[in-house]
């Protein structure tokens, strides 16, 4: 088993912005757009360098969406920044009809999402924005692991014609990923080799699982980590051909137990190979208010609660 080693603690969103300067100087249509939360979504570096190619939009989701939709046509490339739930859910409608109808060339950047965000509470809290965008046709979806993948997802996102939905968590989680991996659009990453069971994850519980499967190991379980990075497209090759070898499948995800990673790796299983599953995710509830970590511990998103799992899905094998 390859052992990951936590190298520091730090925001996904921090990761995004550093990416999106890059970006910048990479390429001079970049640009990007505000809703009102410039340092929340860790904008204003960008806008800083390059205050000419950023807008400050206001608390209007809606129009935002439309201004970047038609800078799209101008030959631009735009990131547009706000809470994950806002930019979603808020602007569903805009989303489907001025930016995947037509196929623009739209970067939406979803900050604080998922439970871990924490005390701003479940109105705030985004776990259904996973399976709202990747049903849209034309969207691509990225849910990177730490920091480091945060940036380098961000510059895939940027060369990468067609709209792309990058979900990011605004709490301090653990740098564990190589700094300058470069980060392939559609194509899973294995993280450790395994013959027992395979985790697959995505987002900050990509470390958790990493986490269970040092547990498991001690216990004399070999568990296959992969890094489903790219919800959509998904690596469908590479989830079959590790079910096949493992025989025996967890899903780990900081999202509803519906229409995320773990619905997406059921159906690749159910076409092309059906295999045990557990799912380790959000039951069908809202958030609430508390720390990062009691979130996470509270809604059994652990890497005990990935151990529990395993435990049971090995027995039906």
């Amino acid at each position: 088993m390859t052992h990951y080693e936590k190298q520091s603690s730090k925001e996904l969103r921090a990761g995004m912005g550093e990416g999106l300067v890059v970006a910048g100087r990479k390429n001079e249509n970049v640009v990007a757009l505000s809703a009102d939360v410039k340092g929340s979504v860790k904008m204003d570096g960008f806008a800083k360098e390059f205050p000419e190619r950023f807008i400050q939009c206001g608390i209007a989701e809606a129009n935002m969406v439309g201004i970047a939709a038609g800078l799209s046509l101008c030959g631009k490339v735009p990131f547009i920044g706000g809470f994950a739930e806002f930019v979603t859910g808020r602007v569903y409608d805009q989303i489907r009809q001025v930016v995947c109808y037509s196929n623009k060339n739209v970067k939406i950047c979803g900050s604080h999402a998922g439970i871990s965000l924490g005390e701003d509470g479940a109105t705030h809290q985004t776990m259904e924005d996973i399976a709202l965008m990747k049903v849209l046709p034309n969207m691509t979806v990225l849910v990177p692991a730490d920091f480091n993948q945060a940036k380098a997802a961000t510059l895939a996102a940027a060369e990468h014609v067609g709209p792309v939905y990058l979900r990011l968590g605004r709490s301090k989680m653990p740098c564990f990923l190589p700094e300058g991996e470069k980060f392939e659009i559609g194509k899973a990453q294995l993280l450790s080799e395994g013959k027992d069971v395979t985790l697959f994850a995505c987002g900050h519980l990509v470390w958790e699982a990493l986490q269970a499967a040092e547990q498991l190991e001690k216990e004399g379980i070999s568990c296959e980590v992969i890094n489903i990075h790219t919800i959509k497209p998904l690596d469908v090759e590479a989830i079959v051909t590790s079910a096949r070898k493992t025989g025996a499948v967890v899903t780990c995800e900081e999202h509803l137990f519906n229409g995320g990673l773990g619905d997406s790796v059921a159906q690749t299983l159910a076409l092309h190979c059906p295999t045990p599953m557990e799912y380790v995710a959000v039951d069908d509830k809202f958030g609430e208010s508390g720390t990062p970590d009691e979130m996470l511990t509270n809604y059994h998103l652990r890497a005990a609660d990935i151990v529990v799992k395993v435990h049971a899905v090995l027995k039906r094998k």
